[in-house]
């Protein structure tokens, strides 16, 4: 964030004080600006690179696994900047300075600072390239460029590739960073040491590096919903990747990491894509490994790598070819970890006493340690070596040392007969890694996916030519399409799975989905968040599919428990229910009854989220309102587990008031609420109470503001 901002804000937040007409609307304005600042903030200090699609990501994919702790001083600094930024509600009542007179003038002079403000962040910049990225385009012209490779591998060899952790070639750099990485750097002088070998959109993250490498194509998010892992049942179920291929040519694929597999997908990455051993942090913790072995992310390197070393032997005794695959992790930004075999052995360096540069000499002599291993070992002649890092160093300790550096990512190739040169990749990407490895395995093949290999004795057009040459055209073409890869063979047929999810193509999405299709009858989104609003905003012309619970749709309670609402393209609307959608529908062919409010569908907001301690029986819930919606609505009682216990048809009474039925079958320790709103209603509660029904009298009644004769409770 560029210094010339804090004077602006200065200025603004002076504008405010003095202005004396609009004051409250500014105040909330500039809030709101400084809660956006703060927030891009925070993203940029964790992904180094602003508000991108590494950011965009890991904000709505699985989290489970990340080491939150190793950020704590990040997010308490996040957290003082938000309540600074509230602090800006409280300057409507410094009244000292307030001159009245001057009040159009102060109200034009902030419109006018407030639009610099904006012009100089970083907001609009990293909002197109993200629009720019996520617009829908046409990729019909990249398509034939996708490539499956089929050649027959005629010299079979193993293949060991190790990714290192943010370990970047950078830190190969002899006059930054003297004597930190002998191992690396003598290995890079033993064979093929690819240069200049830079990031390119969709692939500077863990899983976005992997899936780069090894399948040749960027890691992309779905138009409006960024990929949430938890809901897809497959990961790129229409890629064609390095393990898939191999393991049609015979081969065996495994992976050991430290780290917890479930993070941002990569387990279902991997069983996705033809590894059938994987190795994470559960794997060693349920072999007993000691704690002291594990930090915030995973399990230390030193472990790992020995255990990479045996299986290596014990897969190289099986005479079958494999690929073993190893990701490092204590290299991992912000400051590294040590492990146990590492300590004592500092690296003394200029700048200072830094833990993550600890780390690196240490993951400098265990990685060299394993490839020197392998080299020596009986099974060294069939095996090709690859060391790489999944991307470039994240935001760490060592930034401003970096940011004065030329940023490359590492590319290492070895094997008996690689002859050792350095290659620049003026044209290359992370894209390419695999391509360049299949063609060091078998020489007809110089490509995966959209990725090229970089020894091709003619530079091919490329995604990471087009990328690198800045393209701002023809590179969102490759990346529509990696989008494409998501839903294989879509049409306009949609089933419910004996799993509760939506079968489309060859994918599988827990609902609620909502499903868009083009003018051809092609898929074109698949969204699963926001939902509701993403309806709202559909264009006319457009066909879409909404699975949703039927009390999305209905005022009445049915015995289906999800429904589909299918929009054609006159915004006409048909709902189907359960029992039909697991027969199987055509969104095209808009059969079912019309949809009582068309095309509109409610969506379901929390309004209590904790009512805690309840044992078994039976209740009375009693909710006072601040704001409520005007019209009926639904009303839920959900367990911690995620139960349904009790869904109701509320009317509220004219004090705003309303009693809700509970039965509980077993004790609970969370309960909390949710109504289902049109998206322009809203509803505030000020205070709950919850009441055995053996001390309310009325509570064998009906429920005040609840129809008995369309109330269920459900255990």
């Amino acid at each position: 964030m560029h210094w010339t901002l804090f004077p602006v804000l200065a200025l603004l937040v002076a504008l405010v004080v003095v202005s004396g007409k609009a004051v409250r609307w500014k105040a909330a304005t500039l809030s709101l600006l400084m809660l956006a600042l703060s927030s891009w903030w925070l993203i940029d200090r964790l992904s180094g690179d602003g508000f991108n699609a590494a950011a965009l990501y890991h904000m709505h994919a699985d989290l489970e696994g990340a080491g939150i702790s190793e950020f704590s001083g990040l997010i308490a600094t996040f957290l003082g900047l938000v309540v600074l930024s509230l602090c800006a509600l409280l300057l409507p009542r410094v009244r000292r300075f307030r001159d009245v007179a001057h009040g159009d003038g102060a109200l034009a002079a902030f419109a006018c600072v407030l639009l610099v403000a904006v012009a100089i962040s970083p907001l609009p910049s990293d909002a197109l390239r993200l629009y720019r990225n996520q617009r829908p385009v046409d990729y019909s012209a990249v398509a034939g460029e996708y490539v499956k490779p089929y050649q027959l591998i005629r010299r079979p060899r193993n293949i060991v590739w190790i990714y290192a952790e943010s370990l970047e070639r950078t830190y190969l750099d002899p006059v930054a960073f003297p004597g930190l990485t002998p191992n690396l750097t003598r290995l890079a002088s033993q064979g093929l040491d690819v240069r200049d070998l830079d990031s390119v959109e969709g692939t500077g993250w863990t899983i976005a590096g992997m899936v780069a490498s090894m399948c040749g194509v960027p890691l992309t998010t779905t138009p409006g919903d960024e990929n949430s892992m938890g809901r897809m049942a497959r990961f790129l179920p229409d890629a064609d990747c390095l393990a898939d291929y191999l393991g049609r040519q015979g081969y065996s694929n495994h992976f050991v990491g430290g780290a917890d597999s479930a993070f941002a997908g990569k387990g279902r990455f991997l069983r996705s894509h033809g590894f059938e051993d994987v190795r994470d942090m559960a794997y060693y913790r349920d072999r007993g490994v000691a704690p002291a072995h594990f930090s915030e992310w995973g399990l230390h390197d030193d472990v790992l790598l020995e255990d990479a070393w045996q299986r290596f032997q014990s897969l190289s005794r099986a005479e079958r070819p494999f690929m073993l695959v190893a990701l490092t992790m204590d290299t991992h930004h912000p400051a590294g970890h040590l492990p146990v075999s590492c300590r004592g052995q500092p690296y003394r360096s200029r700048h200072g006493d830094i833990g993550l540069l600890h780390a690196l000499k240490c993951s400098d002599r265990l990685i060299g340690a394993l490839v020197d291993r392998i080299r020596n070992s009986p099974y060294a002649d069939d095996t090709l070596i690859v060391v790489s890092s999944d991307h470039l160093a994240m935001p760490n300790d060592l930034s401003p040392v970096l940011a004065d550096l030329h940023r490359e990512n590492l590319l290492l190739f070895l094997g008996k007969d690689i002859a050792p040169r350095q290659f620049t990749a003026s044209r290359g990407s992370p894209l390419d890694a695999g391509a360049t490895l299949l063609q060091l395995l078998e020489p007809s093949i110089d490509a995966i996916g959209f990725g090229r290999s970089l020894l091709a004795a003619r530079p091919a057009r490329s995604a990471s030519a087009a990328a690198r040459a800045g393209d701002d055209d023809a590179y969102p073409r490759y990346l529509a399409y990696s989008r494409s890869l998501w839903t294989p063979d879509s049409s306009g047929d949609l089933r419910m799975d004996g799993d509760g999810r939506i079968a489309i193509g060859g994918q599988r999405v827990e609902p609620p989905v909502l499903l868009q299709y083009d003018d051809e009858g092609r898929l074109s989104g698949i969204t699963l968040e926001d939902t509701v609003r993403q309806l709202a905003r559909m264009r006319p012309g457009n066909v879409a599919a909404y699975v949703q619970r039927c009390i999305a749709f209905e005022d009445r309670v049915l015995d289906n428990e999800w429904c589909a609402l299918l929009v054609d393209r006159e915004r006409g609307a048909r709902l189907v229910g359960e029992t039909q959608l697991r027969r199987g529908v055509h969104v095209d062919a808009v059969s079912g009854r019309p949809a009582r409010h068309g095309a509109r569908a409610r969506q379901p907001v929390t309004i209590a989220n904790r009512i805690e301690n309840a044992d078994r029986g039976r209740y009375l819930l009693q909710l006072w309102t601040q704001q409520r919606p005007g019209t009926p609505f639904w009303l839920e009682a959900v367990s911690a587990q995620g139960e349904i216990v009790a869904t109701h048809w509320v009317r509220p009474d004219a004090l705003g008031r309303i009693s809700l039925p509970l039965v509980l079958e077993r004790p609970t320790d969370v309960l909390r609420l949710r109504a289902w709103l049109d998206p322009s209603e809203r509803f505030a509660v000020e205070r709950h109470a919850l009441l055995p029904v053996r001390t309310y009298a009325a509570a064998r009644k009906p429920a005040a503001g609840a129809s008995a004769r369309t109330s269920r409770s459900r255990g």
